[in-house]
């Protein structure tokens, strides 16, 4: 018989917290500047919820390099203030694309940006990351 225990992980010693998950809407959102972000945060914590998923509309309807380049930085940055606010989440809702060609690349780095962060990256709509 062996003397030394096993260990537990983090997710064993999870314990259930009085706190309301909730998922937030990017267009809700006034800023994503880190001292805005921080704020919601400590209001949100005080009001009893926690931020779980930030959803984001995305449109790729022009066929133009540029306008994919400027909607994938914005995109880029929901991540990064879902990183900000802990969401487990970042769930982007594609509608119209013009060229999936030019967004599947874009939309697997947001991706990749996302799992670095340590979030869940969903879409939703007629693309996928994966080529």
């Amino acid at each position: 018989m062996s003397t030394t225990s096993s260990p537990e992980s983090a997710i064993d010693r999870c314990q259930p917290a009085d706190a309301t998950p909730v998922a937030l809407e990017a267009t809700a959102l006034e800023s994503t500047a880190p001292e805005y972000l921080r704020d919601l945060k400590r209001e949100l914590t005080a009001d009893g919820l926690v931020p779980a998923e930030l959803t984001v509309a995305a449109c790729f309807d022009e066929d133009c390099s540029l306008a994919t380049q400027d909607e994938v930085d914005r995109i880029r940055g929901y991540v990064r203030a879902g990183s900000f606010l802990g969401v487990g989440t970042v769930t982007v809702t594609v509608d119209d694309i013009a060229d999936p060609a030019k967004v599947r690349p874009a939309l697997a780095a947001c991706a990749e940006r996302a799992d670095r962060e340590g979030l869940a990256f969903e879409l939703e709509g007629p693309i996928s990351a994966e080529h």
